[in-house]
């Protein structure tokens, strides 16, 4: 069975406070739910592709990781905590993580087939790359919007024009990351049927 192995690990977790704590109780799902394995790093399995985009996009937005994703299979049975488990998606998780600190966005993934995870990783970075960009404005906007929201009950809620709330998706780039949030979820569901 293929599956997703985050490795995630804080950035600059000396000079900053333990970001670890709220992070695994903030992403408390998947198969293994994330756990932290040492000092300011943590891990979890995934086996849903869409789990783990929301996941990826909810650690972009916080900033402060490199996040690993590694791609493959795991010792069966799983053991009841992420840290125990073995197999090649870990391998390829913790070299993921080890690359993303020096590459674009603080992310990369690797797994079995390079071509494949190569087209996920620049995916990936693309879509780091917009939402480090992406203000706290167009955030509240994004966040709304994911709601369901149309553009004018946006405007009501944050008290701004409808016409602002287009220029802010706009400039926030949303209909960009929801693109790059729909590639990443298909390049996983390829990678998974593999």
């Amino acid at each position: 069975m293929t599956v997703f192995v985050l490795t995630v690990d804080q950035r600059d977790s000396r000079t900053h406070d333990d970001l670890v704590p709220d992070a695994v109780v903030a992403h408390s799902g998947g198969l293994l739910p994330f756990e932290r394995t040492a000092g300011d790093e943590m891990q979890a399995v995934y086996d849903d592709p869409a789990a783990v985009a929301t996941v990826v996009e909810q650690l972009l937005r916080v900033g402060h990781w490199n996040i690993g994703v590694g791609i493959g299979t795991v010792e069966q049975p799983l053991p009841e905590t992420a840290r125990a488990g073995r197999g090649p998606a870990y391998l390829h998780a913790r070299t993921a993580v080890t690359r993303a600190k020096n590459s674009p966005g603080r992310i990369c993934a690797v797994g079995a087939d390079d071509y494949r995870a190569g087209q996920l990783e620049g995916v990936l970075w693309l879509w780091a790359a917009l939402l480090g960009r992406r203000s706290e404005r167009g955030w509240a906007v994004a966040d709304l919007v994911a709601e369901g929201l149309t553009h004018q009950a946006v405007g009501e809620r944050l008290g701004i024009s409808q016409s602002a709330v287009t220029q802010r998706a706009r400039a926030a780039g949303l209909p960009e990351g929801d693109r790059a949030r729909q590639l990443v979820r298909q390049l996983l569901e390829e990678m998974k049927e593999d």
